[in-house]
């Protein structure tokens, strides 16, 4: 398999999925124990797609609304009762990677991404609402999330800092880690216990970059230029994670996180996300093969885990053309495409598309909790 040919090469396979049935069929643990599955991550859209269209979840949601659950109680039993299952499947992973792998992912509500004192309310009640070792809360990587990070982690909370774009918004996640850290050392903390990860969205920034390198296109005249600007499509997402791993690289090769590390502090790998293809006419393995390198995790949706088996290039990809790398973005810049506002933008819209897949989920919940008290 080649997911499990990635664990020889220092990187982790994770799962972008989540599902009621998946886990209960024994189908998650065989992954586990024959494909190298080493974690899971999931999102509101996951769950949206896993709660209403998935099998599994009508008893439970017939009990809650007799118990007298609300929209919102009923919705975080059931993510919680999956957030668990998987968990158990992965504590053997857990285990043999001494707290290394074997992590699900767990996000509340992504309204409060912007604010900072519902994210510290809420963060913490998620990580009791769990209570398995290993699980990580999701906390987006806006600014008021990098403030929280910094506290959770000096709180012993295990974070997945989500929605991350630009090498930039990377190291500020990075930093507010590692003073974590520091805060609970100072504490009198085990700081050998928290993990982490800083989830790079990857596939996104081709779709937007592409669509003005295609505006472009479509306005010059010149066939040498426009032959350039055609190939740089499609080219922007893996030069912009290269130059993130550069990053990952030095900041946690720095003195101030060695005496850390000298104590048990454990690196916060880099998270590859969003690793579909969307565009057709790239490789639907394009951001497995080209993000391939040792400290990181790359999270598949299962029709990505799938193919890459099928036909993914297992070898060493990311730190090898770091120099290309810059110099793609660096044209792009030139051309008037502001990576700047690339990210910027990609992170609102990340946000909002979580809250309108959360606000569908709970409309078809509340719908559903009618129909139940209705037929009483």
């Amino acid at each position: 398999m080649n997911t499990r040919k990635l664990s020889e090469l220092g990187q982790s396979p994770w799962l972008d999925h989540i599902e009621r049935s998946h886990t209960r069929s024994g189908e998650l643990r065989r992954m586990v124990e024959h494909e190298g599955l080493k974690g899971m991550t999931s999102n509101p859209a996951i769950f949206d797609k896993a709660i209403t269209r998935g099998s599994g979840y009508e008893p439970d949601i017939r009990r809650l609304a007799t118990e007298g659950k609300t929209t919102t109680e009923i919705y975080e039993a059931l993510i919680v009762t999956d957030i668990q299952e998987a968990a158990a499947a992965l504590h053997p992973v857990y285990e043999q990677s001494r707290g290394l792998d074997g992590y699900v992912s767990l996000e509340p509500p992504s309204q409060y991404a912007y604010d900072l004192e519902k994210t510290l309310t809420e963060v913490p009640r998620y990580w009791r609402l769990a209570n398995v070792p290993n699980v990580m809360i999701k906390v987006p990587g806006t600014p008021e999330g990098i403030v929280a990070v910094r506290r959770f982690i000096a709180s012993g909370i295990n974070v997945n800092i989500t929605l991350l774009f630009s090498p930039h918004n990377y190291a500020m996640v990075a930093q507010a880690y590692i003073e974590g850290l520091q805060e609970l050392h100072r504490q009198g903390g085990d700081i050998s216990r928290v993990a982490s990860v800083a989830s790079i969205f990857v596939s996104r920034i081709d779709t937007a970059v592409d669509r003005r390198l295609q505006a472009l296109i479509a306005e010059e005249k010149d066939h040498v230029r426009r032959r350039e600007l055609e190939g740089l499509l499609g080219q922007a997402a893996l030069a912009n994670s290269q130059l993130t791993y550069r990053s990952y690289c030095q900041r946690f090769a720095a003195a101030d996180f060695k005496a850390l590390e000298t104590k048990g502090a454990r690196v916060q790998r880099l998270l590859w996300g969003s690793t579909s293809t969307k565009n057709p006419a790239y490789s639907d393995v394009k951001y497995v093969d080209g993000l391939i390198g040792p400290g990181t995790v790359n999270t598949l949706p299962l029709e990505t885990w799938q193919a890459f088996n099928d036909h993914g290039i297992p070898h060493i990809t990311l730190g090898r053309d770091t120099e290309r790398a810059r110099r793609t973005l660096e044209r792009l810049e030139e051309l008037g495409i502001s990576m700047e506002e690339v990210h910027a933008g990609l992170q609102r819209d990340g946000v909002a598309a979580f809250n309108s897949s959360l606000d569908s989920l709970l409309a078809h919940l509340e719908e559903k909790r009618k129909t139940v008290l209705g037929a009483r």
